[in-house]
């Protein structure tokens, strides 16, 4: 892709450097201002940022909106798409008017079941799976065709991103799923948060193995924990999330007000490691409605500054 299509995000990783991203959830409101203050709080640490669509199945401010808003202050998003909500021509008409709008990542996602979210009625689409709306982004950026073969004057030249969940069972099926997405036409993926270290490089080893790495920028997700509450919680209740007994633990031994030091130092401990495996192009810092935590996070892991 020419120099003048790609983004931010793509120029750095396709230079080789190590990126930085996280995310920013939109406001249960219309108040742009909550999504400008979480930009401005991330401005200067990271080269893009996520904006998730409707996450965990509550409304929200939509993401097209709320990456325009971050646009507007000189921050790159990577607009978080989701199959659940929209069909096929209502997905690529917000692709198309994405890009129009200046926005040049996409992440493509099907969406947490509206059951778990605060409208459990809600009639869900899922006219097409995330693998499909990877490919038809493909094919709109690549071929400038729409899912009906209809020629489009200006195509979406969208930088491509998908998630992978190393730690999902059946584990041998987990790099068979990368190399699937990679097929469909994923540039960039995004995984989920990184705590056992040991399966993950398992992973990452399986997918250079296949030669997955070459093909794609693998950035490992990390999230700083806040307590050891949060640990067994997310370790019982949220699906895909592996935390060793020894991180548990570990954040049950310290005092209660030691708690968060401790999470990210934790965190910080993980981004080291990271950088340590071939094949792993960045790391995606998930901190939602702690985004504050960032900027402390990028600097304490030596990622500053960051590249122009």
């Amino acid at each position: 892709m020419k120099m003048e299509h790609m983004s931010k995000l793509e120029q750095i990783l396709s230079r080789g450097e190590f990126a930085v991203t996280t995310e920013c959830g939109p406001p249960r409101g219309a108040d742009s201002e909550v999504v400008i203050k979480k930009g401005e709080t991330l401005r200067g640490y990271v080269d893009a940022v996520n904006v998730t669509d409707n996450q965990t199945a509550i409304v929200r401010m939509s993401s097209i909106s709320a990456c325009t808003h971050l646009l507007n202050i000189g921050l790159e998003p990577v607009m978080q798409m989701v199959t659940r909500d929209r069909n096929r021509i209502a997905l690529q008409s917000d692709i198309l008017g994405a890009y129009s709008l200046g926005i040049r990542n996409i992440l493509c996602l099907s969406g947490d079941h509206q059951i778990f979210g605060s409208q459990p009625d809600a009639l869900n689409v899922f006219d097409i799976d995330s693998m499909n709306l990877i490919r038809t982004v493909k094919t709109m950026r690549d071929e400038g065709k729409d899912m009906s073969g209809f020629d489009l004057k200006e195509p979406p030249k969208m930088y491509i991103g998908a998630a992978a969940n190393p730690f999902a069972d059946p584990f041998e099926y987990r790099v068979i799923r990368l190399a699937k997405k990679i097929d469909a036409g994923t540039d960039f993926i995004q995984t989920q948060c990184v705590y056992n270290m040991e399966r993950f490089t398992e992973w990452m080893r399986l997918a250079r193995e296949e030669g997955l790495t070459e093909k794609v920028q693998i950035l490992a997700g990390v999230t700083p924990l806040k307590s050891v509450g949060m640990a067994r919680y997310m370790s019982k209740k949220v699906a895909g999330i592996d935390i060793p007994e020894a991180i548990t633990k570990r954040m049950g031994e310290v005092p209660k007000e030691k708690a968060i030091d401790e999470g990210i130092k934790i965190c910080l401990e993980t981004i080291a490691q990271l950088r340590d495996i071939k094949g792993v192009s960045g790391v995606h810092i998930m901190a939602i409605e702690w985004e504050e935590k960032v900027g402390e996070i990028v600097e304490s892991a030596g990622l500053l500054p960051r590249p122009l």
